[in-house]
């Protein structure tokens, strides 16, 4: 490491942003990601940085690795949830949305996707196709030839291109969807949530056995729509439907009474709502108060 890196202190910070981003994006929990960087910055203050010739490769390295480890605990864990998981929601700041692959990258869908591959298929995709990281860095890494990497990020690409988004949306158009949805819901206008809901839209919520949510995934428009009239039109007290930034994309932080109920993210596919994702696990809700820094 040169002189123009700085001090060890210094090249951390310089690279902490892109450090959180990878271990949240492989682990979908942004409390899980501090303590991933917490434990990198122990490891890193033991390293002789004179012999480091690429520190953001090594930082990376290091992140990789302890996010890995925690992945497979959290596996266990999320075993034993009550009631369907969803990531931890973000507040990003409107520029996260101007870079469109970190904004995809950070999406509920695509976490959500991400969370149908393995731990070593879901350190290689991140790295690889998010951050380009270099075969034989991603394979120092997680442990595996370069050759071995290779391969598992072919079948990984392969998995989440069945899976993700179908396009993704411009930020007016998402913008645009969100606007829609949120007047329809906010009147009880049934066409209105026609009009703006894909036919095969998929509703979930996570209250993670701590706040009522949805038991299982709710398909389809009509399904959706009596459940979100029924629901917003028997809540006991006042809602409101504040637009906010979150994981890159528009969503809705839901007030009952001015206390923060959840977020509702949605996912924006041809112009239509095809996902709606309402997280209301408090545990899950401590960072929809301040912008969280992403970072490539």
């Amino acid at each position: 490491m040169t002189a123009k890196d700085g001090t060890p202190t210094d090249v951390f910070l310089a690279h902490r942003n892109l450090l959180f981003t990878v271990a949240y994006e492989m682990l979908g929990s942004a409390a899980d990601a501090e303590d991933v960087l917490q434990e990198t910055w122990l490891r890193w203050t033991g390293v002789d940085t004179a012999e480091v010739r690429e520190p953001r490769a090594y930082l990376v390295k290091i992140a990789t690795r302890q996010a890995l480890t925690r992945l497979r605990t959290l596996g266990r864990r999320r075993e034993t949830y009550v009631g369907p998981w969803l990531p931890e929601p973000l507040l990003t700041s409107p520029d996260v949305a101007e870079d469109v692959e970190l904004a995809e990258s950070v999406s509920m869908a695509m976490l959500l996707v991400l969370e149908t591959l393995g731990p070593t298929e879901r350190a290689v995709f991140v790295l690889r196709e998010v951050f380009a990281v270099e075969y034989a860095e991603i394979a120092d890494a997680v442990g595996k030839t370069r050759e071995a990497v290779r391969q598992i990020a072919h079948r990984a690409r392969a998995h989440v291109a069945e899976r993700r988004p179908r396009g993704t949306p411009s930020p007016a158009e998402a913008r645009a969807a969100l606007a829609a949805f949120q007047l329809a819901a906010e009147t009880g206008d049934v066409a209105g949530l026609l009009d703006v809901l894909a036919p095969d839209v998929v509703a979930m919520g996570d209250g993670g056995g701590k706040a009522q949510a949805l038991p299982n995934a709710i398909r389809g428009a009509d399904k959706v729509i009596r459940l979100l009239t029924a629901g917003f039109g028997n809540v006991p007290g006042v809602l409101s439907f504040d637009p906010v930034q979150v994981n890159g994309f528009p969503a809705l932080l839901m007030r009952l009474d001015g206390a923060v109920d959840g977020v509702l993210a949605l996912r924006v596919d041809d112009g239509l709502v095809s996902g709606l994702y309402y997280v209301r696990n408090p545990e899950k809700l401590s960072r929809v108060d301040r912008e969280t820094a992403v970072a490539r």
